[in-house]
């Protein structure tokens, strides 16, 4: 006999808005995350611009609402002007290849406007200056004062970019990062950029390269809190830079109870600031398994795998229902800390770890991807109260602990204008199906469940087997205040009562 979860949503009770930039993406100078997966202009796929359509429709589809870019451990030792008008190739010192130079400031503007994305760019805090930050809001931004107006004028782009979002650096904090800076010199870097910054275009939204560490943020917030309207922070739980041997599914299962801590423990940092309701978290990398790089950061620099080793993030097997689930159960949390938590991009949207791979004939969608289009399209706007009991559990060995791993997770919300409920149920549990009651206080009349399954918990998307992870559509019987689904094992599920 199966276990039934009681699920009680209270409709007038409201928890938060949801801010859509949690479904963003980011893209980095990285293997083929670039060349290769959403700029190729050397094949018949893409557009006369160079952009691989079966990419930009893909990114349509899922209503793309901001992409971060140049990177990423790229931007550290990356020059903006290299990037516009007249291009040069040049020795990427992050990831040790040469960079053609033929994606920039103007390409990436243009991608994001072809997928109707917002963009976001990352300074370089590495090797770069303020006054270097300051003068690329300019290009971008203003109308045509100034030399790097004119210069985006020159190079053929006469209307401002008007970029909103702009970050300080990124992982400025880690010894790999180049340029990384130390607690004090990093705030005083940090207040400097905003400062310039600011002055260039008083409306952009600062970032800042953060981590959920109370030193840190003391120094940063303390010299540069009050230009700032985000902190970032990444997180990578299946680690994988060194050795690629990927997480067991029910391994996922645990790092899914992970995720919580890293925002729990920012939100407390802000708050003994006095910043909780002054500045947001942006989470502007995230995916549960890190890239693989050997040998990138120290070790055996003269190694001859480096570039070649890099093919094994693109193995569409390791993309499994784990990885979906992994990432419904990071939706749902940013959904719960609506309040604190405005912005998430998934690391990154196309190849290495993305949820797009691109090959010589089309591409594959792998689960990841269809996590974002049930969420995009069918959760809704505003998070309203909701609680589960009699829940099961499933027990899970890792790293010499056991761990009581809940099979069902669950978060639900409202879509202002239309009278529905839109809940996601997610079931961790790697083998068995739940039954899940619904009760709510607002009656409804019909239900349509739209979940993503597949045969196994292992299953995979690949050329081939395009739909081994797949989503479908049915029916939902409902009796008044109350409605009764099974919801299969390692699924994701979004139920949408009206």
């Amino acid at each position: 006999m199966k276990k039934e979860t009681i699920i009680e949503v209270n409709t007038k009770r409201v928890c938060g808005k949801t801010n859509p930039m949690i479904y963003g993406h980011f893209i980095e100078h990285f293997h083929r995350q670039i060349y290769g997966g959403i700029f190729d202009p050397n094949t018949p796929l893409s557009d006369e611009r160079g952009f691989r359509k079966d990419v930009l429709d893909a990114l349509k589809n899922i209503g793309t609402p901001i992409v971060r870019w140049p990177g990423g451990c790229f931007v550290s030792n990356y020059h903006w002007k290299d990037g516009v008008g007249k291009r040069t190739p040049f020795f990427d010192k992050a990831w040790r290849v040469e960079e053609p130079n033929l994606f920039g400031t103007d390409e990436f503007i243009m991608f994001c406007q072809a997928i109707g994305a917002e963009p976001y760019i990352c300074t370089n805090a590495g090797t770069g200056t303020a006054e270097e930050a300051s003068n690329w809001v300019e290009y971008c931004n203003l109308r045509n004062e100034g030399k790097f107006a004119k210069m985006r004028i020159e190079n053929g782009h006469y209307e401002p970019y008007n970029v909103k979002y702009w970050s300080i650096g990124n992982e400025n904090y880690g010894y790999w990062e180049i340029g990384a800076k130390e607690q004090k010199e990093w705030g005083r870097f940090v207040l400097e950029s905003a400062k310039m910054m600011k002055r260039v275009d008083p409306s952009i939204e600062l970032l800042a390269a953060s981590i959920s560490d109370l030193d840190w943020n003391i120094n940063l917030l303390k010299e540069a809190g009050e230009y700032l309207d985000w902190i970032s922070i990444h997180g990578y739980w299946d680690s994988l830079q060194q050795v690629d041997n990927p997480s067991s599914y029910e391994s996922c299962m645990v790092y899914t109870l992970q995720i919580e801590e890293q925002i729990l423990k920012t939100k407390y940092i802000l708050g003994s600031l006095g910043y909780l309701n002054k500045i947001k978290i942006a989470f502007d990398e995230w995916n549960l398994r890190g890239w693989h790089h050997p040998n990138i950061h120290g070790g055996d620099w003269l190694a001859d795998n480096i570039i070649s080793a890099r093919d094994r993030n693109d193995i569409n097997a390791t993309y499994t229902m784990a990885d979906a689930i992994f990432n419904a159960c990071f939706l749902n949390l940013c959904l719960k800390y609506s309040d604190l938590v405005g912005m998430a991009n998934f690391a990154p949207v196309v190849n290495t770890r993305g949820a797009i791979f691109t090959h010589k004939e089309g591409i594959v969608l792998r689960s990841t991807y269809y996590v974002f289009e049930l969420y995009s399209k069918y959760m809704g706007d505003t998070i309203i109260d909701s609680w589960t009991s009699d829940s099961d559990f499933f027990e899970v060995n890792h790293g010499g602990k056991t761990y009581k791993v809940p099979s069902i997770d669950v978060i639900a919300t409202t879509k202002k204008g239309s009278e529905n409920l839109r809940i996601s149920i997610v079931n961790r549990n790697p083998n068995q199906a739940q039954v899940v009651r619904i009760k709510n206080n607002s009656k409804f009349e019909k239900g349509v469940m739209y979940s993503l399954i597949s045969s196994s918990k292992d299953s995979y998307n690949d050329v081939g087997q395009p739909e081994s992870c797949k989503t479908v559509e049915y029916s939902i019987q409902i009796n008044s205040f109350e409605a009764a689904v099974e919801v299969g094992p390692h699924s994701v599920n979004v139920l949408v009562l009206s």
